[in-house]
């Protein structure tokens, strides 16, 4: 691998974002747990679950600072790291992140600090009220982050204007009902809430089986499992959803995950187990599920699945159609008043295509046809990786709706301490972070060469700074996060040892009757 700065910096957000999200799930799954618990305790005036509440709300405190560490960085990196993607398309691309820090973020601490130190300042209502707007602030900021993320996937909304050079937002509620918006925004909270819900009974369990804090585990686990079997079952429907709107706006993207090479007759098979070969293009020992892919990638059993292949071909050809638009852009874009000519329309739509030539001769115009050719393979994601990562995400998630149906039958028959069922939670606890990093690995890593699909390859939205600033920051970024981390692992666990404390007993009325008292009065 050639780490020039093109690849240092995909590396550098690649970790930065890998690293953030390791908090960021738990942070939606555990704030929507404890407006459950506290629901419970404010409906049932029982002081276990206030316990429940400020016990988990510890841990989640942690993780909550850890997150708003890892993340500010990340936005900065635009502007270090990919200064002309953030010049090129700052207009949409800036104004959801500007409502995620103004509305929800800013909206999501303040109720965090009022959470933790509201407890004895405002009424069961009140704080019920600021519990639920964490969880609902949570949500928030993951609605306007993922937006943001889902435009560069489907770039709606906006239009390129030829006087700036740049694009510009045309249409806001466009990118913000964006059908991969909202279908990803759906299917990542979801995996968060199966985060948080596998972290509660995990330590649940853990408390159970070591016969600790029996009363919290106990109701912390049934919560969690229901909570956990809801979530689990809605990744996976919504799951269907992202792959319709992939299907739609990505062909790439899933015939990649699939190693689907050549068009398939509708409606495609889903292959459930094969190894790609990448010199012979084809994929050896496949197991094969009809009809599922088309199902799932087009709602029809008529519509056919683009392979591979005939995708490649198909991006060679609006390579050279978009040469005309490029051509015009470098001889008449950036004048005051100019527009493009009627007859270039369908060639401009085509310009991020021809720009993936850049990667291989800078004077993209004199392109040969063998060279075109080459820009055209560079379409095609990383297969075996995205083939791979796929099937684990998948069948992670459906052991979770198994485990957490197991978890929800033995809680309801009131059979949660079976030491087999318990250790296996245990065990499970780090899965659900390894699906959603693959499931990141997917959307992220299968929309190359594009850091926005069909309009600017990654490579170009790189900034002009030497690969040894990058590879000098990507270091640092490694050994800080690493440090974060660990210091969040160590909180965490130093706070589940030392476990729940209940509240303490309120002081006797003056007057009241000794302790022996009332036993005596309950004997008679």
């Amino acid at each position: 691998m050639d780490f020039d700065v093109v690849t240092l910096s995909r590396l550098q957000f690649a970790l930065t974002a890998l690293y953030h999200f390791l908090f960021v799930p738990l942070t939606l799954g555990l704030a929507l747990l404890l407006a459950i618990m506290e629901s419970v305790y404010v409906m049932t005036g029982r002081e276990v679950w206030r316990d429940a509440v400020k016990f988990w709300g510890t841990l989640f405190g942690i993780n909550f600072v850890m997150g708003v560490a890892t993340g500010i960085t990340m936005e900065f990196q635009f502007g270090t790291n990919w200064a002309y993607y953030s010049h090129y398309v700052g207009d949409i691309f800036g104004a959801p992140l500007a409502i995620e820090g103004l509305m929800a973020f800013f909206m999501e601490a303040t109720f965090v600090g009022l959470f933790f130190f509201g407890w004895k300042r405002l009424t069961k209502v009140q704080h019920l009220v600021v519990t639920w707007l964490v969880a609902l602030g949570s949500n928030f900021s993951a609605l306007w982050i993922l937006v943001a993320n889902a435009w560069m996937s489907n770039p709606v909304g906006a239009a390129f204007n030829p006087q700036t050079m740049r694009m510009e937002l045309s249409s806001f509620l466009e990118v913000l009902f964006n059908p991969v918006a909202q279908s990803k925004f759906v299917h990542t909270v979801s995996a968060g809430y199966v985060t948080g819900s596998m972290f509660v009974m995990s330590i649940g369990a853990y408390y159970i089986l070591r016969k600790k804090h029996i009363e919290i585990a106990r109701r912390s686990l049934t919560v969690a499992a229901s909570f956990g079997l809801a979530s689990a079952l809605s990744v996976v429907v919504l799951g269907d959803e992202s792959g319709y709107t992939a299907g739609e706006n990505q062909k790439m993207k899933i015939a990649a995950i699939e190693a689907m090479w050549e068009t398939e007759p509708a409606p495609a098979s889903f292959t459930l187990f094969g190894l790609p070969d990448l010199e012979t293009q084809t994929t050896k020992y496949a197991i094969e599920i009809p009809y599922v892919l088309g199902l799932i990638a087009t709602r029809s059993f008529d519509k056919p699945v683009e392979g591979i292949k005939p995708l490649v071909e198909h991006n060679a050809e609006r390579i050279r159609n978009g040469l005309p638009g490029y051509k015009w852009m470098t001889q008449e874009g950036g004048r005051v008043g100019v527009s493009v000519p009627p007859q270039l329309e369908g060639s401009m739509r085509d310009v991020g295509h021809s720009l993936l030539l850049k990667r291989i001769r800078p004077d993209i115009e004199n392109a040969t046809e063998e060279e075109i050719k080459q820009a055209a393979l560079s379409t095609v994601p990383d297969v075996p990786v995205l083939f791979w990562s796929f099937r684990i995400m998948v069948a992670l998630g459906f052991y979770f709706i198994a485990l957490f149906g197991v978890a929800f039958y033995l809680s309801s028959q009131r059979r949660c301490g079976q030491p087999w069922f318990l250790r296996l939670t245990m065990f499970s606890l780090p899965l659900p972070w390894i699906a959603a990093e693959l499931g990141w690995i997917v959307a992220e890593y299968g929309r190359q060469p594009w850091i926005i699909d069909g309009v600017m390859p990654t490579f170009v939205g790189v900034s002009s700074v030497p690969a040894s600033n990058v590879a000098a920051s990507l270091a640092a970024f490694v050994i800080f996060y690493t440090a974060l981390a660990a210091v969040d692992v160590a909180l965490l666990l130093k706070y589940i040892r030392k476990g729940p404390h209940p509240a303490p007993a309120a002081p006797p009325l003056a007057g009241a009757l000794p302790e022996a008292q009332p036993a005596f009065d309950a004997s008679r």
